[in-house]
């Protein structure tokens, strides 16, 4: 039984179609779909029902689903401790950031692991920490970006970065001159918000909550500068990091601390739990504590970290 086969059947059912698979492994369409009716050919039954939408699988294609990404999980594993073995010189590492995150934090961390490791292709996909997570748990990523708190019996988790949100606002907001300001002296302005893909979406939410409040929400995003356009014309405001926060044109724009309750923004690398640690993961983590240092270990009353 062809690995290829296998690696491509895999991928159609995993992403519902051939040429999203085709895209992820960087076939053609026409290679992919002989792949499969190879496979198929050779069980002697059909793997896939195929429509013009979507392709999905069928019964005896799911029992060969199953089967296909354990062997699948064996053949990355001789392929990672080979990489061990070979010092992080070559393999693949996949990497998920969040976009707000990526930009605050990891291009001088991507930048050394880069040049340290240039045998490593390092696939970095950007999307919101709760789909980073779930990729994370699914095997289509080695290493992801989170916000704490999450769920640490599903993960080793690794601390990054630990700062707190500031109120942002327009420089000429009488707010602004404020060294300090509680999060219910917002009531009543339209909030600019995260994605609901975004942690922080819950974690700001659930933070006016506590303090019987409920924002209006004038607008949803996933890049801090729109967010900051949006306050600076007016539209409301936002609760971003620090690290964003020291970013701003200070012309338009201020931001002040925000207490009762202060809102946290907790940084982390999470992974599968795996007493085996891939060279290449060990690899970025050294990048990461070079360029970022160590906040301590865990999160909250969270356990200890241990890779």
């Amino acid at each position: 039984m062809d690995i290829r086969a296998l690696r491509a059947f895999a991928e159609v059912a995993r992403q519902g179609g051939f040429t999203r698979a085709a895209a992820a492994l960087h076939l053609s369409q026409s290679a992919v779909s002989k792949l499969v009716k190879g496979l198929e050919e050779e069980l002697g039954v059909p793997l896939l029902h195929r429509d013009r939408r979507r392709a999905s699988t069928t019964d005896a294609g799911a029992l060969v689903l199953r089967r296909a990404e354990a062997i699948l999980d064996g053949v990355r594993a001789v392929e990672e401790e080979l990489g061990e073995l070979a010092g992080a010189r070559r393999g693949r590492l996949r990497i998920g950031l969040p976009p707000m995150v990526s930009g605050a934090f990891f291009p001088r961390v991507v930048a050394d692991f880069r040049r340290r490791h240039p045998g490593v292709a390092l696939e970095l996909r950007e999307t919101g920490a709760r789909r980073v997570e779930a990729l994370v748990l699914a095997r289509e990523l080695d290493l992801g970006v989170t916000i704490l708190p999450t769920d640490t019996a599903a993960f080793d988790v690794r601390p990054v970065a630990r700062e707190l949100l500031l109120a942002v606002l327009p420089a000429a907001d009488p707010l602004a001159r404020r060294r300090r300001l509680a999060l219910r002296e917002l009531a009543g302005r339209p909030l600019v918000h995260y994605r609901r893909d975004f942690a922080l979406h819950d974690l700001v939410l659930a933070a006016f909550r506590g303090v019987g409040l409920a924002p209006e929400v004038a607008s949803e995003s996933s890049q801090w500068d729109f967010m900051a356009e949006l306050v600076a014309a007016g539209l409301g405001v936002a609760l971003l990091p620090e690290t964003i926060c020291r970013r701003l044109d200070r012309r338009r724009l201020a931001s002040v601390p925000v207490g009762e309750p202060e809102i946290p923004w907790h940084v982390a690398l999470v992974r599968r739990p795996d007493p085996h640690l891939p060279a290449a993961v060990r690899a970025f983590l050294d990048s990461t504590s070079r360029c970022l240092g160590s906040p301590g270990a865990g999160q909250p009353g969270g356990p200890k970290v241990s890779w």
